[in-house]
């Protein structure tokens, strides 16, 4: 740990150095700083009281946000007076990057391309010697295959990254797999979210530690009401020890899902949808079912959210209702206050009709404007 916190201090003195040398005026991030050099760069601008500018894309086609501070995040006052934002009651955002994930059980699935692929690689650069090893690659994909057929077909475990680590994840995730899904009686559904990320790592705080987050909300629930816990279908080892489920396992309440367990059907069910920052939370309001937050999720300040505090109960939160007319008030001034345009390529796709000319002029006038202080944040602190 010593020799990380001698990194980051060297990184930092660095990273001042060099805003002073070039004599840097502002700062411009283009989503919330969460990585090493982008952490870095904002508290060393932040204690040379450098202004800084975020800008962050949002779920809603062409529409990014912005603040000078990531604790603003979500942090919005509605204004009154925007166009109301139609949501049927009931329905699910089509969010892109879930795509090929199901919500149903199917036959086990088999090793892929991808996945040897990935195994070749490992090899190559972390076990050279072992790889000419016939018996050891041989167990190792022995173990793949059976890792495969434990889990849904739609579920591919490997073919993003492979390590020995990654096995044993797995197999502990396969002891949920052949278990019945009971959603009667009152439950809480707290679905994890993918680690590493910007959800938890910059916006989450001290719960970005999700098990941390599940053991405050047992200690508020009434005797005999369930959290039910379901993993990230994208998620990988990391962040996932042994550990991770033994405190987890510590806890009578917590009941872990297995990985096609529906997650709509879960909120639906649910007395409130518990959540560092997922976007479950947004989906769960949609449904007119609470949601809990522990970090600063973008809708945190919408009708129907809580956002946790010391004291909190959960007669409180369970008894939010959810006006579905207010929350399509409040949603149309959140958006009302955001700005027109992509700054941030993944998000071209749910964009129709795109024009890159036209889109990377009128977001540079906005970023300008933010930048000089003649446009108002989305979000403020």
């Amino acid at each position: 740990m010593q020799d990380y916190v001698d990194y980051y201090h060297t990184l930092a003195d660095v990273a001042a150095q060099t805003l002073i040398d070039r004599g840097v005026n502002h700062c411009l991030f283009f989503n919330v700083p969460h990585l090493a050099y982008d952490t870095i760069f904002y508290q060393a601008a932040k204690a040379l009281n450098i202004p800084t500018t975020i800008v962050t894309q949002s779920l809603f086609p062409a529409k990014f946000f912005s603040m000078t501070d990531p604790a603003a995040y979500g942090g919005f006052v509605p204004l009154g007076g925007a166009e109301h934002f139609a949501i049927e009651k009931g329905s699910k955002p089509e969010l892109f990057y879930m795509a090929g994930i199901k919500q149903q059980r199917e036959e086990g699935g088999k090793i892929s391309g991808k996945a040897l692929l990935q195994l070749l690689t490992f090899l190559a650069l972390k076990r050279p010697l072992k790889a000419l090893n016939p018996v050891y690659v041989a167990r190792l994909v022995r173990h793949m295959k059976k890792t495969y057929g434990a889990f849904p077909k739609w579920r591919d475990p490997f073919a993003r990254f492979f390590h020995e680590d990654e096995l044993a994840y797995f197999d502990q995730l396969a002891t949920f797999e052949d278990q019945e899904v009971d959603l009667s009686g009152d439950y809480i559904y707290f679905p994890l979210q993918l680690q590493p990320e910007m959800t938890t790592s910059a916006l989450g705080g001290r719960f970005r530690d999700q098990a941390y987050a599940i053991e405050r909300l047992a200690g508020i629930l009434p005797k005999g009401v369930r959290i039910l816990v379901k993993e990230n279908p994208k998620q990988g080892a990391y962040m996932r020890g042994p550990l991770f489920f033994h405190r987890l396992k510590r806890i009578p309440s917590v009941v872990f899902l297995p990985s096609w367990a529906d997650t709509h059907k879960l909120t639906a069910g649910a007395r409130f949808v518990a959540t560092i920052t997922g976007t479950v939370g947004w989906e769960a309001i949609r449904q007119g079912v609470p949601a809990l937050v522990f970090g600063n999720a973008w809708y945190r300040k919408l009708p129907g959210v809580t956002e946790w505090r010391e004291g909190l109960t959960y007669a409180e939160i369970s008894g939010t209702g959810v006006n579905h007319t207010a929350l399509e008030a409040a949603m149309g001034d959140l958006l009302a206050q955001a700005h027109d345009g992509v700054v941030d390529r993944h998000y071209v796709k749910i964009v129709k009709d795109y024009d890159e000319a036209k889109n990377d002029a009128g977001a540079a006038r906005t970023i300008l404007g933010l930048i000089q202080r003649e446009i108002a944040p989305t979000f403020e602190a």
